[in-house]
């Protein structure tokens, strides 16, 4: 295995991020099929389908993490949370109108955040959340995790995330945990 050092990270624009699908496709594969997730080859297709769509936002951003010999270790991607977005409607709880309230600019949704095994605790988790967000306008950030994942939700919190509630955030999903990371 390689020493961080060794390790790049390349930001990607939505048509550079779909070019790469095989790379995000395995680091997701690898790192979703560990419980508690427990994603299946189903599972995979499905959160692919839905990459294809998102990576043709104008807004998408990707973030790739590769090892020196080109091998794809890590991966994030999301965008800025459109006004109609439905986020927000998957908490158990609501929140208030103002928390609520999206223009295409004030959230950043970080979708999918993962790195492969061999590959953890060296910062590179860090690396990718950086290099997603560097340049970025957002106020804030806002992400679902899966409250059995404590590693994920330890480093969430340890990079100054805060609950806000609680989701399903699709059909027949777990409850997870509605982090928010304020940028200002």
């Amino acid at each position: 295995m390689s020493q961080p050092g060794q390790v790049s990270v390349e930001q990607l624009d939505g048509p550079t991020a779909a070019r790469a699908e095989e790379a995000f496709r395995l680091v997701y594969a690898e790192a979703f099929a560990e419980p508690p997730y427990d994603e299946t080859e189903t599972d995979v297709a499905a959160a692919f389908r839905r990459f294809r769509s998102q990576t043709r936002k104008t807004t998408f951003r990707g973030a790739l993490a590769s090892a020196s010999d080109g091998e794809a270790i890590g991966m994030a991607y999301g965008y800025p949370l459109g006004p109609l977005t439905g986020w927000w409607d998957q908490l158990t709880v609501p929140v208030p109108d103002e928390m609520r309230r999206e223009d295409g600019r004030r959230t950043f949704g970080l979708m999918e955040l993962a790195v492969r095994a061999a590959w953890r605790r060296q910062g590179i988790a860090r690396r990718l959340h950086d290099a997603l967000l560097d340049g970025t306008q957002a106020e804030r950030v806002l992400l679902n995790v899966h409250p059995d994942s404590k590693a994920a939700v330890a480093v969430y919190q340890a990079w100054g995330y805060r609950k806000i509630g609680d989701a399903r955030p699709w059909a027949g999903a777990d409850l997870h945990d509605v982090m928010l990371l304020d940028l200002g």
